[in-house]
């Protein structure tokens, strides 16, 4: 499923050159032209990044990033400020406000992709198309594959999972031994204003450990009495059926 990013930029001519660079690069851009606007966006789907210019008509660029970093729905949402600004002191209070890079205009759609990938890859790894592997059990989102090469079986067995399942271990693949309650796995990995029951998660957490059984990594992905679920790299794993 493609990033969600939401580009909040007064200037037409740089939103639409930002726009047609994400969907080349295969994410699905949002656009805002004010901070009141990007609320309203915000509000309807959850994007998995912002890119917010700081000078805004209206509420500036600085401030709507103080108020997505205090809500607690929007507080995770890794945030590029994008500004005409390249003093040190205006970088250090855009990075103080809570933004996890900063891109100084005029640049290059190149280095900003390459600057989006990166805070993709620190902040939410499950949204890149990177590969994930742990104790031999490897996931891979572009080809959508998942096998195991654990040392209890010669050669490597193919796994079998449905989408959801796929895309419940991918997210625990990429936060390995993080507790997470069934709400949260309901927002990352169903989607945030998606309205499930919370015991949906138990039902997909089964199956994903029946898909891992034929391989003995069904241990991997341990229950925390009260809390939620992890994916636990230091599990050991059993012999495969």
């Amino acid at each position: 499923m493609p990033s969600n990013i939401l580009i909040v930029e007064d200037e037409s001519a740089i939103a639409e050159l930002i726009c047609v660079n994400l969907q080349h690069a295969g994410y699905c851009p949002m656009r805002a032209e004010s901070a009141e606007q990007a609320h309203g966006l915000v509000n309807d789907v959850l994007p998995d990044l912002v890119l917010l210019d700081w000078m805004l008509p209206g509420k500036s660029g600085v401030t709507f990033a103080r108020d997505l970093r205090r809500n607690e729905r929007t507080k995770h949402i890794p945030i590029i400020m994008l500004t005409a600004r390249s003093d040190e002191q205006d970088k250090v209070l855009g990075l103080e406000t809570g933004a996890d890079d900063y891109v100084t205009k005029p640049f290059s759609p190149k280095e900003l992709m390459a600057r989006i990938k990166a805070v993709l890859r620190r902040r939410a790894p499950q949204l890149t198309g990177d590969a994930v592997e742990i104790n031999g059990l490897r996931l891979d989102p572009t080809t959508h594959r998942v096998a195991s090469s654990s040392g209890h079986h010669h050669g490597e067995i193919r796994l079998d999972l449905g989408p959801t399942e796929f895309r419940l271990l991918h997210f625990l693949m990429t936060h390995p031994e993080r507790v997470y309650s069934r709400t949260q796995l309901l927002d990352q990995v169903w989607g945030d204003h998606v309205f499930i029951e919370e015991r949906t998660v138990d039902v997909h957490i089964k199956r994903l450990r029946a898909a891992l059984r034929p391989c003995g990594q069904d241990a991997m992905i341990e229950t925390v009495r009260g809390s939620g679920y992890r994916l636990a790299k230091s599990a050991q794993c059993t012999q495969g059926a």
